[in-house]
């Protein structure tokens, strides 16, 4: 359960009578800053005294005595000008604890009425190597749909790849004209790379190319038996290329439906838009002007040609044909916004106000130099690299730190470097989802590999030292966990981690109001360490009774299982040794 919806559940029926909709103040119960005064805080008592006119302390105090949270808390305090204070009691903490510690899902329960969500992410486009650009909209989509199924909502994820734009016309024109047939023949999505990037930089350097490009991209459209040909040839090459790195990344989706997909659909909804009113010739082009904003939507360009907003068009249709979607959230980078307002717009223009179209924006990947992250010969950086990068230095670690054991290395060399793999993979992802993903952020492997701070490897590693207690001690964790023994919450060490337990649902919830996975990552980093504080303060394998042993097992129990649950919603992986 959620505390907090607990609470703000109890507030609402005090606050029945006094207002008639108390959305608005339920939002100002909150956790507590300073564990002193409480572990919650309600400040709704100072908007409702001006609302009402009366002093903040006797709204406060009316709301306390219309209160019902005797069998949670104890007697609800008022602080200062009307500040409501909230301490749980331990009995409750403890009871809530051990129903958490039987049941699977850690005593987060599914949601009361569950929705339907498309969520669409990574779409790279598939002619040419996944870069650093594609990691933020991989992992923030993935996390996102993961917490959503936890939490007992349908998620479908749509990887809406790019696999039908101008980016198939440059290499159709490298492929006609630069070809190295042999390269081609040993490593086709190597030599299909280098043929967009020749294409590329000649483009810039020379209009007839750029003209010739888009010549291919129509004559491809149009049906072009050739090229048509050409295209079916490269896109299993380069779709098997990104599935790869996809599989090392442990991101998987239920339908990868791209740009070609809705090819059909096109002149289809041009025509729907034009019947309709909602779209017009403009100097020979088909456009969607849109109230307030200067420049229109293009669904048809003067040669015929159709841009990604059209097929962005066509997929809400097919979208709410077929999964008949509450929610549809586009995982992409900020500067696509004036593409997803305009594209919003006309939806609803079209009929489809009934779903909540929102785009999950997010910041760029900076170098040191504080500009978007590239190569020192001004690539951009391919996120292969990236995660080979970072596994190499994860094995450097892990080696190092198995090498430093006082009774002499654990770990033999395959099993370095299958922690390796899941530490260097691990550290990249949680480093991006750690970030408000509204903000840009510093790539450093330093600081994402680091075994102190919010990072992946501190969590795998808190994870790993409640592992090595239960190796330690021999204990069956099995038989712990139905042993029937009760926790005690004697020492503010282990209240304190008990309280941070019961607000992994909380975290979740929070996680998914305004799609930020960081919400968990923060969460995962307060339990980490809450944990380290109790493991520092309290012993467990020594403690002096055995009911206190029994009951800080329970505690580290619970506390590695969430660790490991928070970390699979994160799409990360534990290890079980470090």
């Amino acid at each position: 359960m959620s505390i907090l919806t607990e609470l703000k559940e109890r507030f609402r029926k005090a606050l029945t009578g006094m207002v008639d909709d108390p959305a608005d103040l339920l939002e100002l119960v909150r956790r507590g800053q300073d564990p002193k005064f409480g572990d919650y805080q309600a400040n709704m008592a100072m908007p409702l005294g001006k609302r009402l006119g009366r002093p903040p302390r006797e709204i406060a105090a009316e709301i306390v005595q219309r209160l019902d949270v005797a069998d949670i808390c104890r007697e609800p305090e008022i602080a200062g000008p009307g500040f409501i204070n909230l301490r749980l009691k331990e009995q409750w903490l403890a009871e809530k604890l051990s129903a958490a510690i039987l049941g699977p899902r850690l005593g987060v329960a599914p949601v009361a009425r569950p929705r339907t969500f498309v969520v669409d992410y990574s779409a790279p486009n598939v002619a040419k190597p996944m870069h650093v650009g594609h990691i933020r909209s991989t992992v923030i989509g993935d996390a996102l749909c993961r917490v959503l199924r936890f939490l007992g909502h349908r998620a479908i994820s749509d990887n809406h790849i790019g696999d039908w734009g101008t980016q198939f016309g440059m290499i159709l024109y490298g492929y006609k004209h630069f070809l190295d047939a042999e390269t081609y023949r040993r490593n086709p999505v190597e030599e299909l790379a280098r043929l967009y990037r020749k294409v590329r930089s000649l483009m810039d350097e020379q209009p007839e190319i750029n003209s010739a490009v888009l010549a291919e991209t129509a004559k491809l459209h149009a049906g072009d038996v050739e090229n048509r040909r050409l295209w079916e040839e490269f896109l299993p090459h380069c779709e098997d290329e990104i599935d790869r790195v996809f599989r090392r990344l442990d991101v998987k989706f239920d339908h990868t439906l791209g740009e070609s997909f809705y090819e059909g659909r096109l002149a289809l909804l041009v025509d729907e838009l034009q019947q309709r009113g909602i779209a017009r010739e403009s100097d020979g082009a088909i456009c969607v002007f849109i109230e307030g904003q200067k420049t229109p939507m293009i669904v048809r360009k003067s040669d015929g040609a159709f841009l990604y907003g059209t097929t962005d068009l066509a997929t809400i249709q097919y979208r709410m044909e077929t999964w008949r979607p509450d929610a549809i959230l586009y995982v992409v980078d900020y500067r696509q916004s004036l593409h997803f307002q305009q594209l919003f717009a006309v939806a609803g223009m079209l009929g489809h106000d009934n779903v909540e179209l929102q785009h999950v924006s997010f910041g760029t990947v900076l170098g040191n130099d504080g500009r978007p992250f590239k190569t020192r010969s001004g690539d951009t950086v391919g996120l292969e690299g990236l995660l080979d990068e970072a596994v190499r230095r994860a094995l450097e670690i892990v080696s190092a730190g198995d090498d430093a054991k006082p009774d002499g290395p654990e770990l033999s060399a395959e099993q370095r470097r299958q922690v390796a793999e899941t530490v260097g993979i691990a550290a990249l992802k949680y480093a991006d989802l750690a970030q408000n993903r509204t903000s840009d952020y510093v790539f450093s492997y330093d600081k994402m590999l680091a075994m102190t701070g919010n990072t992946a490897t501190y969590m795998q590693y808190a994870y790993a030292r409640v592992r090595s207690i239960f190796a330690k001690g021999n204990v069956d964790v099995d038989a712990l966990c139905n042993s029937g023994a009760t926790i005690l919450l004697d020492s503010p060490a282990e209240r304190a981690l008990a309280l941070e337990l019961l607000r992994f649902s909380e975290a979740l919830d929070l996680t998914v109001a305004d799609y930020r996975p960081n919400q968990l990552t923060a969460y995962l980093f307060d339990l980490a360490n809450r944990y380290s504080t109790f493991f520092e303060q309290c012993h467990v394998l020594r403690a002096e009774t055995d009911a206190l042993r029994q009951s800080r097992l329970l505690l580290c129990d619970l506390t590695a299982r969430t660790i490991q649950k928070g970390l699979e919603l994160l799409g990360i992986n534990v290890v079980e040794k470090m």
